[in-house]
């Protein structure tokens, strides 16, 4: 840089002596000095310390105008689509935040390239596959999403797939355009009067079932977690699962794509439909085994199929179902709409604007920075209390759902040394992220649960004792529901799990009124039988021969001969004619595998 192009920089000059730490900076200022060993070089350093200025966010991918007009007014928004990984790496470091949709990998070396100055990863849409969430947490950055824009256009897709396959409109329009006119061939059914059921009565769910009942159809639901009251307002009875299988003439599918939901129909579970039931689905590919779903259209137990979703995305070309003719197709059109796509723009833009003010977003997917030290003692606790909320949602069951939950925590520490927040965050996440694509963390736990008419109470157990550790136990209790194990029933009519920490790790110490000890660890089998010898002998047998490592086992009994229950550890998922051998005992009463 030559002398006279620095000196234009200089607002104002400092001699190098001049400086010190008491020294007052204006925002911008340069340093002038000789360099004694060359007396005619002169050198110019240029600084900024302060200098207001808007914060930069790169838009990666194509964003509605709407959205990026919202962002110009806060932001310096640079638009660059299409970049290779090394170029998003390159660009990074000179960005507070980063807008994509589903086709950039956000992964771990665009958050080291950020050097820390990323602060907020906003996801145009509601999937956050794309974007590495353990490393965002890691450098501290929030990831937003925006799962509400697209709700309407999902839900008038799902109605217009299913008018569509109801009328055979896509294969009678292919027919007249090959120069037939089939008319006997495209006969139909109507919709009025058949018995709609919708598996996942979210936002998307809900909005289905308010234009099916709008079309004169029967509208039912399941979904564990849906609010009673607002099922009620819309007119939609809330079933079991086994209910809704049995009576639909239409399913539509609206739930996550989630370890529970995969592949939730199958073979098992389309043998119980009625014959000659239609499926839609603008939801997720993978809840439908594909390779099943063709087995049912073939036997006549499905139909029809009208898919937007599939598996793997783009499906290959010969796929038999794609090319199955009572199959009706879309290339996720879902969200495709002008008016959606502006909406996701609008709400992605508002979410990273608060997120780069410091506000906390709702739509938040990843946990916030916790304190080190506070993080380190609580670690176990974490653990147990999502795992906890884990065992205590899969032993419900009912078309009720789950509604009351009461968390007890026993301590010798008082209320104000003990931030309570964090361990009811991850409890409410194990309560519904099992059937939920919602990423629940100490940023939106409390809304997430409200939304889902979940009433969390607290309670605190004052122990006399050393406050060194931090917890005796956690107790969590589900109110008004029925259990797919009796025995985890308390003696107050509640399902009722209680967990401790042993040496740095969870254990499950009580079920319903039986006490036990089992490690967190894997997955648990909880069996009732009559308290007898060698019960423990025959249930390692069957899971010995069946090559499944047992890690811990606990008994727990009422009394000597009377019932007890048995809590097992297992290294793998027991197959069901593993787990029917155990059930066939005959001193097993009952029995339940539950998956952590």
């Amino acid at each position: 840089m030559s002398t006279s192009a620095a000196s234009t920089l200089r607002t104002p000059s400092l001699k190098l002596s001049s400086l010190s730490s008491r020294t007052p900076l204006p925002s911008a200022f340069s340093v002038s000095f000789n360099d004694k060993r060359a007396p005619s070089r002169r050198y110019v350093i240029v600084a900024c310390s302060g200098l207001p200025s808007k914060p930069t966010v790169l838009v990666a991918e194509k964003l509605g105008e709407a959205g990026l007009d919202l962002l110009k007014e806060f932001a310096n928004v640079d638009c660059a689509y299409n970049l290779s990984p090394e170029e998003l790496c390159t660009k990074i470091s000179l960005c507070d935040a980063l807008i994509v949709r589903s086709g950039t990998k956000v992964n771990r070396e665009v958050f080291e390239s950020s050097s820390g100055r990323l602060k907020v990863v906003g996801r145009a849409g509601v999937g956050i596959d794309n974007v590495d969430l353990s490393a965002a947490t890691e450098f501290g950055c929030l990831v937003v999403n925006a799962p509400t824009a697209n709700t309407v256009a999902a839900a008038e897709h799902g109605i217009a797939l299913m008018a569509a396959m109801a009328r055979n409109v896509a294969q009678a329009d292919a027919s007249i355009k090959a120069g037939k006119w089939q008319r006997n061939k495209y006969v139909g059914v109507s919709l009025v009067g058949k018995t709609l059921v919708v598996l996942g009565f979210g936002k998307v769910g809900s909005e289905v079932a308010r234009r099916a009942k709008g079309l004169g159809m029967h509208v039912i639901a399941h979904d564990p977690y849906a609010a009673a009251d607002r099922a009620r307002a819309i007119g939609v009875e809330l079933v079991s699962f086994e209910e809704a299988l049995a009576t639909a003439d239409f399913i539509s599918l609206h739930m996550p794509l989630t370890a529970a939901t995969s592949k939730m129909l199958n073979d098992e579970t389309f043998a119980k439909m009625k014959k000659g039931v239609r499926i839609i689905n603008v939801a997720r590919g993978g809840v439908i085994d594909e390779e099943a779903l063709v087995r049912a259209l073939d036997s006549g137990i499905v139909a029809q199929a009208a898919l937007d979703v599939f598996t793997v995305e783009p499906p290959s070309k010969d796929s038999k179902l794609i090319q199955h003719e009572n199959v009706t197709v879309t290339p996720h059109l879902g969200a495709s709409t002008m008016e959606a796509q502006e909406g996701v723009a609008i709400e992605i833009a508002e979410a990273v604007v608060g997120a780069l003010k410091g506000e906390l977003a709702a739509t938040a997917v990843n946990a916030p920075m916790v304190p080190a030290e506070v993080l380190t003692e609580l670690k176990p606790y974490v653990v147990l209390a999502e795992k906890l909320g884990r065992l205590a949602v899969q032993l419900a069951t009912g078309g009720s759902g789950v509604k009351s939950v009461k968390v007890t925590y026993a301590s010798s520490r008082a209320p104000d040394d003990l931030d309570t927040r964090l361990l009811r965050a991850m409890i409410i996440k194990g309560l519904i992220e099992p059937i939920s694509s919602v990423f629940v963390n100490l940023v939106n736990a409390d809304y997430t649960a409200k939304q889902r008419g979940l009433r969390i109470a607290e309670e605190r157990i004052l122990l006399d004792g050393s406050p060194e550790n931090p917890l005796e136990f956690i107790q969590v209790q589900i109110a008004n529901v029925e259990s797919k194990f009796a025995s985890a029933i308390s003696d107050s009519g509640e399902i009722k799990v209680e967990g401790r920490v042993k040496d740095g790790v969870p254990h499950l110490t009580k079920v319903g009124s039986f006490e036990v000890d089992v490690s967190l660890e894997g997955s648990i089998i909880l069996c009732r039988q009559v308290d007898q010898p060698g019960m423990i002998g025959k249930v390692g047998s069957v899971l010995g021969e069946e090559n499944v490592n047992v890690s811990f086992m606990s008994v727990g009994r009422i009394a000597p001969r009377k019932q007890a229950v048995m809590a097992i550890g297992v290294d793998e998922q027991p197959s069901k004619e593993t787990l029917k051998k155990i059930g066939n005992i005959p001193a097993v009463e009952e029995l339940v595998f539950l998956k952590l």
